[in-house]
């Protein structure tokens, strides 16, 4: 729990420019007083905390206290400062609950307007998701190279433009368009967890994401009832406009949206970056460890091929399946939900496994009582986050993720059983609540096993391995349902319990883990090690 406190083993680099001795204490001076970017200590890993010792080019035992951004986070804590970044991320994040929780209510309402049949139902998901999982990747890139703010506030613009303008598509090619534009603006959203973590002290790093990840829960239930308000007298043209509201109240409040410390030391912008741990540090009362902020080595940012470095290669590919069956398995079982309540129960279901209407066009508007129960399976996500919130500083991020998967399979059990509506609901809860909270804890455990300079891409690739997931989920929850609804099961239960392993045999636990500011950290690591092997092994 405690291992990010202790000490490590780091290497140091020669200063180009040593200052005078006289300037060893300056936390309250100014950044011009503190010298040149020439005069900043460059080590090679951040991993520790405490006093460090630099070493002047002429070999003399110059010593002075220096701290890195992690060592400044974790004597800052969390507070107020903390918390307002949490309500301006979860702005963005409610807003992508909205855009993905309409997909469930817009499909069977098109199918009846438009005379549509179910695979341009379907379309009209996947389209969304196609964009996504491109968007992911592309402001995942961004955002390690230009920046986490500027990353967030550019994908929100986008997915502002594109949502108001599919309010207004005419036909049904127009929408699949704009929709899909929409798709690649909600691909960024995730850059919101990779910017909150960033301002985040270890300990308090789990229960912290799993906040924010309250305001996914949160969208998602006032999309319910926008929807049950608006549709009965207005129409889904309303909804989607409406729908936009918190993407725009984060970008009217995005001015005080700061860019991540740690980035802007990765970049070089060491002033901008000791500025914002200043701001940090006056809004929660606090003050900044004694001594001059030090920069990491400086890397390539946005490298893809870093993912592969043999220290992350078992690690990206784990991760890719795992974010892929959470969100193949999570939209999965929101689409699932008005399907199986529009059967009424799962008997008929069950009889002779398949739910077709006895027309292609044959449709079916969203009632009230559709709504109600929607909107109860949607508070699932609050007892899911509870209990993660629990488990996930207990036994780990590992042993979570695969908890949620292996129950989230037990769950869908009874659906191959003949079970009324009520049970039907329950089982759906249940399977819900334990999906959404393992998915947030993929948020939790991905910003923790990579570095800085490639967090938000490591981000933006899971997070387009998810949207692969939920592109192709509609095909399975609303084409095959209507086939068979053994084998749409048996399809969630099998890939849910391989995910559980894949969870469980990831090689890194990031349980207490302070965030990696490079590669060369997870270098050093590896180093240590296998010179703790070699000498034990010496002395055994």
């Amino acid at each position: 729990m405690d291992k990010w406190g202790r000490p490590q083993t780091i290497t140091y680099k020669k200063w180009k420019n040593p200052e005078e001795s006289g300037e060893a204490n300056f936390a309250g001076q100014s950044d011009e007083v503190q010298g040149t970017d020439n005069e900043i200590c460059t080590i090679a890993s951040a991993v520790d905390t405490g006093i460090r010792k630099s070493v002047s080019s002429s070999g003399s035992d110059q010593t002075q206290e220096t701290f890195t951004v992690q060592d400044a986070l974790e004597a800052l804590g969390y507070g107020n400062f903390q918390w307002r970044i949490c309500l301006l991320t979860g702005l963005s994040w409610i807003g992508d609950a909205m855009e993905m929780m309409i997909l469930c209510i817009l499909g069977p309402e098109l199918h009846c307007e438009w005379r549509l049949p179910s695979y341009k139902v379907a379309l009209i998901t996947s389209v969304v998701f196609i964009g996504t999982g491109f968007g992911s990747f592309v402001w995942g890139n961004m955002s390690d190279k230009y920046g986490r703010r500027v990353g967030l506030i550019m994908c929100m613009c986008w997915t502002l433009f594109y949502g108001l303008l599919s309010a207004f598509a005419p036909v049904y090619s127009w929408l699949l368009v704009l929709r899909g534009l929409v798709g690649f603006g909600i691909g960024g959203a995730p850059q919101a967890v990779t910017m909150y973590s960033e301002f985040l002290p270890a300990k308090a790093r789990g229960i912290s994401i799993m906040m924010i990840a309250a305001f996914w829960a949160i969208g998602a239930v006032f999309e319910v009832l926008l929807a049950f308000w608006i549709m009965p007298t207005l129409s889904w043209r309303w909804l989607l406009g409406l729908s936009t509201i918190p993407v725009l109240l984060f970008l009217c409040l995005s001015y005080w949206l700061p860019e991540s410390p740690r980035f802007d030391m990765l970049t070089g912008k060491r002033d901008r970056a000791y500025a914002t741990l200043k701001d940090i540090a006056k809004t929660n009362g606090k003050a900044l460890p004694k001594g001059k902020l030090t920069t990491v080595k400086q890397c390539d940012r946005g490298s893809i091929k870093e993912l592969f470095a043999p220290q992350y290669l078992r690690t990206s590919l784990l991760l890719w399946f795992i974010w892929f069956v959470h969100a193949f398995s999570y939209y999965g079982i929101v689409l699932l939900t008005t399907e199986l309540f529009q059967a009424g129960d799962s008997c008929g279901a069950a009889q002779g496994a398949k739910i077709e209407p006895s027309c292609s066009l044959e449709c079916k508007y969203l009632t009230s009582a559709d709504y109600k129960d929607l909107l109860w399976t949607t508070l699932a996500e609050f007892p899911g986050l509870l209990v993660i919130l629990l488990v996930i500083d207990r036994i780990g991020r590992k042993k979570s993720m695969a908890l949620c998967f292996f129950m989230f399979s037990l769950c869908l059990l009874p659906l191959y059983a003949c079970i009324g509506r009520i049970a039907l609901t329950i089982f759906i809860f249940i399977a819900r609540a334990f999906i959404s909270g393992g998915y947030q804890v993929a948020f939790v455990y991905t910003p923790e096993v990579y570095p800085t300079e490639n967090r938000a891409l490591a981000m933006g690739t899971c997070s387009a391995m998810a949207r692969m997931g939920a592109l192709i989920t509609p095909f399975v929850a609303q084409v095959l349902l209507r086939k068979s609804v053994y084998l749409t099961l048996s399809m969630y239960c099998g890939l849910c319990l391989l995910a559980g392993i894949a969870a469980l045999i990831l090689p890194i636990e990031t349980l207490g883990r302070s965030l990696q500011e490079s590669n060369t950290d997870q270098e050093a690591r590896h180093t240590n090690a296998t010179t703790s092997q070699s000498n034990g092994a010496a002395h055994s």
